[in-house]
């Protein structure tokens, strides 16, 4: 494993598993499985609706909660709820959490952000993270904020390497957590001809080709997966380092392309929605 050291000093693995989409009973199998197979990094949000049955699948697997880093994301419905940092907790099983992101930008991100920081000082949480933020937000936040964030989650991939936005993470030392790291499964990126050369060449799958060049690039990276040779093979990506001239290469293929995009009415929409967290 390799870790990345946050501007708060704490140190975070680089490759976890993360738990969208995946059912509750789902990500409790998966966390259990990736914690057994050696990965210490999970990553699940209230949005998600399973945050409990993470907390069961880490119970579950024996490994003790202080060799886990424990990502979640408070909902935007949450952001001025008083209870809502301890209502997470609750669902998770813990006394605290690693890294705390605020979920989607709406309007009210400034009231979440303050609940957050009170959570670090009461030791609640170790660290503060922004998911979906434009450029805009971000610099506001690491400018106003009284506690400088320490992680950005977006979209990254060889297609969407997020140059512009980690030239503003350099001068914070903010981490980039990736998601779509594959690019959402697009078999077009997948099978670039040089990922499948790179695979040839160090017995790896292109998958494993990509979520190194993550590693190389600085990335942390959390495929999810309900598969547990999938869980392992997505982690078996530490014996291999690409050189400067493939990075080079992998660089070549960025196109810009973006495979989400949230529409203002979307993010309206984030606003009111209320979600019904699992028991």
């Amino acid at each position: 494993m390799e870790f990345t050291t946050l501007n708060n000093g704490l140190k975070m693995p680089m490759a976890g598993i993360g738990v969208f989409m995946l059912t509750p009973d789902q990500a409790e199998a998966a966390v259990e499985s990736a914690l057994r197979s050696g990965v210490r990094l999970i990553d699940t949000a209230n949005g998600y609706m399973n945050e409990s049955t993470t907390g069961r699948g880490i119970k579950k697997s024996g490994v003790p909660r202080e060799k886990i880093f424990l990502v979640t994301k408070l909902w935007s419905t949450v952001y001025e709820k008083e209870t809502a940092v301890e209502d997470t907790l609750a669902r998770l099983g813990t006394d605290y959490i690693d890294l705390l992101f605020l979920h989607q930008p709406t309007d009210n991100w400034r009231e979440g952000y303050k609940n957050i920081e009170k959570a670090v000082k009461a030791g609640k949480v170790k660290a503060i993270g922004l998911s979906n933020f434009p450029d805009n937000l971000l610099k506001e936040a690491i400018e106003t904020m009284e506690i400088k964030p320490q992680v950005v989650q977006v979209e990254a991939h060889p297609y969407f390497p997020q140059t512009e936005l980690k030239k503003i993470l350099a001068e914070t030392n903010m981490g980039l957590m990736a998601w779509y790291p594959l690019g959402h499964g697009d078999k077009s990126l997948i099978n670039e001809p040089i990922f499948s050369e790179l695979a040839k060449k160090y017995n790896k799958s292109n998958a494993q080709i990509i979520l190194r060049w993550h590693i190389q690039s600085g990335n942390i990276v959390i495929p999810g997966s309900k598969n547990p040779d999938h869980i392992r093979d997505n982690f078996d990506i530490f014996d291999f380092e690409l050189t400067a001239g493939e990075m080079a290469e992998i660089a070549k293929i960025n196109k810009g392309v973006r495979y989400y995009n949230a529409t203002p009415e979307q993010i309206a929409m984030y606003a009111t929605m209320e979600l019904q967290p699992d028991l």
